[in-house]
This record gives C-alpha cells, structure tokens and sequence, in this order.
C-alpha cells in the first residue's frame, strides 16, 4: 500500500477535487507524483490519503475554488429562475437551453484546462473558435440576433469574471493564488469565443 501509485482520475475522485486540479498539485510537487512510460500522471496512494485524512484547505488552488464557486453560483441562479428574466432565453425552447448548457460545459472545461501548467494552447484556442461557433449556431437557429446571442454569451462569462472578483476578495489578492494571472486567462479565452462567434455570424451574413 506504502508503496501503491494510483491513477489521476482515482486521485481526483478520491480529493474530491477536479483532475485539473490535481495535476496543477503533481506538477508544483504538492503532491507526490511519477509518470508511467506512457507518460500518464501516477500519484503515491499514501501521500493521497493522508491529504484526505488532514485537508488544508490554505492548499486548495485557485482552479479548484473558481470552479467550486462557479458551480455554486450557477446553482443559486437557475433555482431562483434569474435566467427566465432574461429576455433572450426566454426564446430559447427546451432543445436550446440544453445546447446552451452543453456549450457551458465545454468553455468551462477548456477554462479549466488552460490554467494547468501542461495547457496545449493551440488546441485550447481552436475549441474556444469552436465554441463560438457554435454559439452563433445555437443563436441562429434559435431566432435571436446578433446582440442577442451576445447577450447569451456575456451571461456566462460573467459568471466567470464575478467568481474570480468573489473569491479574490474572500481569500485575498496576495499570496500561492494568482487570481490577475486567472483572470487574463479567462480574457484570452473568453475573447476567442466572442471573436470566432462574430467571424461566424458575419460568414452568415456574407454567405446569406
């Protein structure tokens, strides 16, 4: 057991935390880590479970917070019905929304996986251009303008934007989290999405 290295999903789940997360801890040393000759992520099933026995919660990253608070925010918001006061959503039938969401999902997670330090930025950037693809699509489809399927947008990455603020005031500006470095990430990525949705719309417009 002393001796046992487990996979980065098995860690993951047994953190409780986002694999994201953890290889952020492999990769600072935080946590006791080797690769396989395949190159995969091999965690010191000890050193794991004794992070489980005695939490810090002083280590958590920033990725990890973000997205806790994020999911929590997302949360209050949809079971206070705050989206139905949106006007664009309301155009939205039950095949959108769930598009919507899907899309939320991915944007999230190529967030995610751009703040760790092994983050492959091109591929990053080319499904961030895919997303906004198919933001405009969904838009389209769904009879909304322009401005309207930018309003769409902007809801989501304000989630991101204000739980960066959120979390940067609780725990502080100082210190192991570098909540400026965060939030210029979601900038890059979030202004990929809202270009590449704009260059689709145009082609439509051109192509139409």
């Amino acid at each position: 057991m002393e001796n046992e290295w487990i996979s980065l999903k098995e860690t993951a789940e047994l953190l409780g935390v986002h694999p994201a997360t953890v290889r952020a801890w492999g990769d600072k040393g935080e946590l006791p880590m080797r690769r396989t000759p395949g190159g995969h992520r091999r965690f010191r099933r000890a050193a794991v479970e004794a992070r489980v026995a005695t939490p810090d919660r002083s280590q958590i990253s920033g990725i990890q917070l973000v997205v806790q608070n994020m999911v929590g925010r997302a949360r209050i918001e949809l079971s206070e019905g705050a989206l139905n006061d949106e006007s664009w959503y309301q155009q939205l039938d039950d095949t959108a929304r769930q598009q919507l969401r899907q899309i939320g999902h991915r944007l999230l997670h190529i967030f995610i996986e751009f703040l760790t330090e092994d983050a492959q930025p091109q591929l990053i950037h080319d499904e961030a251009k895919a997303i906004g693809r198919d933001y405009e699509r969904m838009g389209r489809q769904s009879g909304l303008s322009l401005q309207e399927t930018t309003r769409a947008y902007l809801y989501f990455r304000e989630f991101l934007s204000q739980t960066v603020y959120d979390m940067a005031e609780t725990v502080g500006t100082h210190g192991p989290i570098h909540w400026g470095q965060i939030h210029q990430k979601i900038i890059t990525i979030t202004n990929d999405v809202l270009l590449a949705m704009i260059a689709a719309y145009e082609e439509q417009q051109n192509g139409a």
